[in-house]
């Protein structure tokens, strides 16, 4: 085995044969008379030795666990992307049509991008020193973070009706603020229980579903409030005339007060 050798007078490194250990030669540049390191000068480094339980061969017993990182195959990846495509093609068919949606295509367009969204967001924010969850408890975790996602549209409509707008369309500015404060802040408190991701990235995955929901429906031609909408008229009896007013449930009528009667 070749024993290197460094000259201490110009420093040059060369190699010579094992052979030659513990003996004097000149140095092949500067010719200086140089000793070449034997056996004993040798230096060997150790590997550090295991401190857990051993069998009776010596060799540990335990391994080390090794980090598993969750990688989308491809029918998952085809899977999002075509729910994705076809709900933008839906999207561009309503606008073209210029009618109203009606509310079960709303309802299945929000369920249907919420997972695929949530797993999106999770899968980027995620911290990648911890790995992120995987198998069965990241479908449980995703599931319920998809869940309260699509709902919070549903609590947007229930806010709408509950303080007495016939439409979404009908909804002011300060309203929709506060609509939307509720939803981002349940978005943001079931991302940080169920995923784990700080407040920050909380925001931004929630950010993500919001976003692109609320793109499709301003697409397909939903009035959602007066800021994002024109103005929408209704008849006397509060019923939308502009197709894309989106009529939420009447309330019930108090007894003794009469439908509005249209004049001549």
């Amino acid at each position: 085995m070749p024993i290197p050798v460094t000259c201490p007078g110009c420093l040059a490194r060369f190699s010579v044969s094992d052979k030659f250990a513990g003996k004097q030669g000149p140095c092949p540049k500067c010719k200086q008379v140089i000793t070449v390191p034997d056996k004993s000068q040798e230096v060997v480094i150790h590997a550090p030795e295991s401190s857990g339980p051993k069998d009776s061969t010596g060799r540990p017993v335990l391994k080390p666990i090794r980090r598993i990182e969750f990688d989308p195959s491809t029918l998952q990846i085809a899977l999002a992307s075509s729910v994705a495509v076809v709900c933008l093609i839906g999207a561009i068919v309503l606008r073209m049509m210029a009618q109203s949606p009606p509310t079960w295509v709303l309802v299945l367009a929000a369920i249907a991008l919420a997972y695929p969204l949530a797993s999106m967001g999770y899968t980027f924010f995620k911290d990648d020193e911890l790995g992120g969850y995987i198998g069965k408890e990241r479908w449980i975790r995703l599931g319920i973070c998809a869940a309260v996602f699509a709902g919070t549209w549903g609590l947007y409509t229930l806010l709408a009706y509950y303080f007495g707008n016939r439409t979404l369309a009908d909804i002011e500015t300060l309203q929709m603020a506060i609509f939307l404060a509720l939803m981002f802040g349940l978005g943001v408190a079931v991302s940080v229980g169920a995923c784990e991701l700080e407040v920050g990235q909380s925001f931004l995955h929630y950010a993500i579903y919001f976003v692109a929901t609320l793109l499709l429906a301003l697409i397909a031609g939903v009035e959602l409030a007066q800021p994002l909408s024109s103005q929408s008229k209704t008849d006397a009896y509060g019923i939308p005339t502009k197709p894309g007013a989106v009529q939420l449930p009447s309330p019930k009528q108090s007894k003794g007060e009469q439908a509005p009667t249209q004049q001549p």
